[in-house]
């Protein structure tokens, strides 16, 4: 088959994690077989900066790959017309949040799935009208969140069919690790990434809303917990709290800014402290990060604030659901108990939940869009 990929990983600079959360899939496709190809769509303002990091990226990860201005529609180091030929014929695109919005280009596919990263806000956005998620442009609709249409879930459905998947990992791209030597619960995000949302009567918020009530945890814990956290300095009362409550901030730049960079952060960590945006908890989406899916290969321990993932994803070992404080201070023990198992059974998750072959290929066989695959039932 031939499979586009939309999503972003050159627009937003200093952003290591987000491009591989898009190269998971593109190189899964093609472990698969597929010709998968690598669309970018960027402002005409911003074009020249990323063509540079788009350039570096594909390099890095070879494979067909062109990065559109919006709304000139050229592209870096290709004719147009050599991209649309390119795409011709083409039998699926999975454009993620539905980044590609060129209509010249998705005339082209055969099927367009939009692919929900944002699982509860992108929904609610569409809902209120806060903002044209370009539902209309899309035929098939996926999410991570596998709670979206379900009875737990207070979050509407737009009148859309949504089909749950994991997120993929290439294992091959992300092996098992060295045992940490310092011990801390790490992780990478925004204490803000954009604006909290209210919708009948529930605030869907964002990660400082999440931490705000578990500020003491590294005191109670006697763990240590070292956070990549892109935070504004403008944010003085909340930075003041977090360093005077014991949690070690890095720059998040240096730390995670590059694939590589952020590789070796996950790896390095202990464990992760994988705090949700306060909203995947009220929707009760069922959201697991690819963020966390790194660290599972990675055979590093998850300890992490439930949206509702325990619903699917198997937990006790390897994953460890919180929604308190003492839920963090008890998984923590847990680990402490039996790191070695717990390792392992991370590693394993990665395995057989996660697996991109396993992913996307049962990914396209639910689209329609491929011939049932050979073990993808082992995919939840």
């Amino acid at each position: 088959m031939r499979v586009a990929v939309a999503g972003m990983v050159a627009a937003d600079a200093h952003q290591g994690g987000a491009i591989w959360a898009v190269l998971q899939y593109a190189l899964g496709l093609r472990a698969l077989g597929h010709d998968a190809i690598l669309l970018e769509e960027v402002d005409d303002a911003r074009f020249a900066e990323a063509a540079a990091r788009f350039g570096r990226v594909t390099a890095a990860f070879p494979g067909r790959a062109a990065l559109v201005g919006r709304p000139s529609g050229r592209v870096a180091g290709l004719s147009r017309g050599e991209v649309e030929g390119m795409l011709d014929g083409a039998d699926l695109l999975l454009n993620l949040s539905g980044t590609l919005t060129d209509a010249g280009l998705l005339g082209r596919f055969g099927t367009r799935a939009y692919v929900d990263l944002d699982p509860g806000f992108t929904q609610l956005w569409h809902a209120t009208g806060a903002a044209d998620m370009g539902f209309a442009r899309h035929d098939r609709f996926v999410t991570i969140g596998h709670g979206i249409g379900s009875p737990c879930s207070p979050i509407p459905c737009c009148g859309r069919t949504w089909i749950a998947t994991p997120q993929p990992i290439c294992l091959d791209r992300w092996p098992v690790a060295r045992c940490a030597t310092d011990g801390a619960l790490t992780t990478v995000g925004h204490w803000r990434a954009y604006g909290s949302l209210h919708h009948e009567g529930v605030h869907y918020g964002q990660k400082a809303h999440a931490l705000r009530p578990m500020l003491g945890l590294p005191r109670h814990s006697g763990a240590r917990f070292r956070l990549a956290l892109g935070i504004h300095p403008s944010e003085r009362d909340d930075l003041a709290a977090l360093r005077r409550e014991g949690w070690q901030l890095v720059d998040p730049v240096a730390a995670a800014g590059t694939p590589a960079a952020y590789r070796q952060f996950v790896q390095g960590s202990w464990a992760e402290f994988g705090l949700a945006k306060l909203g995947y908890v009220a929707a009760r989406c069922g959201w697991f990060s690819d963020r966390s899916v790194c660290y599972l290969a990675s055979g590093r321990p998850v300890v992490a604030h439930d949206t509702g993932f325990s619903e699917w994803l198997p937990t006790g070992e390897g994953v460890l659901a919180f929604s308190d404080a003492n839920g963090v201070r008890a998984a923590i023990e847990a680990l402490r108990a039996d790191y070695g198992r717990h390792r392992r059974a991370a590693r394993a998750l990665a395995e057989e939940v996660f697996r991109a072959e396993l992913v996307l290929g049962r990914l396209l066989e639910r689209l329609g869009a491929a011939a049932p695959l050979a073990g993808s039932a082992a995919c939840a």
